[in-house]
């Protein structure tokens, strides 16, 4: 058995933990990242992509926003699009002076695996066999098989970024662990198109379901439906997508949508999930592993990078100051961020879908709180402060 000895192990090689380990060895402190899956698994899901003006910010403070600024898209905010009624941008960069960034989610990961190549950021894919032990003492140790030859690594600290179905979570003791789940009763049916995107980011409320018309690139579109469940991307032929998704959209949208074969089809499941105490012993959780949000409101990447940027910072403390109290304090101060950005995902999704559930009463109350947003400044500005995400993100 190979026998290794670093400060910190990341479980996940995902942005969360890619940015991590960067940081980390920007700053000094050995570390090494592990990943279950292939490079080319992971540089292939497709995942969301519009930024929060404070998670452009911390990309560009660590190094990785060159290629962003790019050929990313700033946005001043997200369009609302509601059947019948007017339509609505959450101005955030009215509201706040800042821009959001149209930045898919697999090219910020690509960046960071370009990077870890340029540093050499110890890396180890496809790992079998993940023991950890000791995260309650002060020496955990990390065992793996990876290439057919065991390793065992000594460290400080076990990072998870290893996502919701990762097992980094499931270490810490069922007494203390406390889950928050909600899963709704729909998914997302979303396509990708080799074809220009329309002017904003839209979410689309009509009376049949929920569409989404977001964007990746100059020349590349991302496309959702509210759908069903029990119905998979198999159960969508193109023409299907698009006379559903064209048919909730209102002509002055549908107008601008360029259809085309789509080069990806996937169906998403929505739910909501955090995991508390994010911090057990020397264990730390981060991202996924500790929250998963619904899509509506964008938040899931952004408050994985929220997380990175608190700990990156607790950790270069703690090893080159010796001072813990960012480590000590980071569980209540990432939980409290997560909770605002679910309670405003959690709104929006109520707000834009269409629930199984719902009755005449429903129907009047979403209405009213959306012309409520279209009457009132003070909610407006609200808005766009949550979307943009919580100040202290931004420093």
């Amino acid at each position: 058995m190979q026998q290794h000895r670093t400060q910190v192990v990341i479980v996940g090689a995902g942005p969360a933990g890619m940015l991590l380990g960067l940081l980390l060895e920007k700053a000094g402190v050995d570390c090494i990242v592990l990943e279950r899956r292939s490079r080319e698994h992971v540089l292939s899901r497709i995942r969301a992509g519009l930024l929060e003006p404070g998670a452009v910010e911390f990309l560009r403070d660590s190094g990785v926003g060159e290629r962003m600024d790019q050929i990313g898209r700033p946005r001043d905010g997200t369009r609302i699009a509601w059947q019948g009624r007017p339509s609505f941008m959450i101005n955030v960069k009215k509201w706040t002076g800042l821009e959001m960034m149209a930045y898919g989610q697999t090219f910020l990961t690509e960046d960071l695996y370009s990077m870890r190549e340029a540093t050499g950021t110890p890396y180890f894919d496809q790992i079998t066999d993940l023991e950890i032990e000791g995260i309650d003492g002060t020496r955990p140790e990390v065992s793996f098989t990876t290439a057919g030859h065991s390793v065992r690594v000594q460290c400080d600290f076990v990072i998870g970024c290893d996502g919701a179905q990762g097992p980094c979570s499931q270490l810490i003791p069922e007494s203390i662990r406390q889950v928050y789940e909600r899963k709704f009763p729909f998914g997302w049916l979303g396509i990708m198109v080799e074809a220009p995107p329309i002017d904003d980011f839209t979410y689309i409320r009509h009376e049949t379901g929920f569409a989404l018309a977001a964007q990746r690139t100059p020349m590349l579109s991302r496309y959702y439906v509210q759908s069903r469940l029990d119905e998979g991307p198999e159960a969508w032929s193109d023409d299907r997508f698009w006379d559903t998704f064209l048919g909730r959209c209102p002509p002055e949208i549908a107008a601008q949508v360029t259809t085309g074969p789509s080069i990806e089809k996937s169906l998403a499941a929505l739910r909501s999930r955090v995991v508390e105490p994010m911090r057990w012993g020397r264990l730390f959780l981060a991202g996924d592993a500790a929250h998963v949000f619904p899509p509506t409101g964008a938040k899931g990447l952004n408050m994985a990078l929220s997380d990175i940027q608190l700990l990156s910072a607790a950790l270069i403390a703690h090893f080159s100051e010796k001072d813990d109290r960012l480590l000590d304090s980071y569980s209540a101060d990432a939980l409290s961020r997560v909770w605002a950005a679910q309670h405003l995902s959690w709104r929006m999704t109520k707000l834009l879908h269409i629930f199984p559930t719902d009755d005449p009463y429903d129907r009047k109350i979403r209405q009213a709180e959306y012309d409520l947003i279209l009457k009132s400044e003070e909610v407006q500005r609200a808005l766009a402060f949550e979307y943009a995400g919580l100040p202290n993100l931004r420093g």
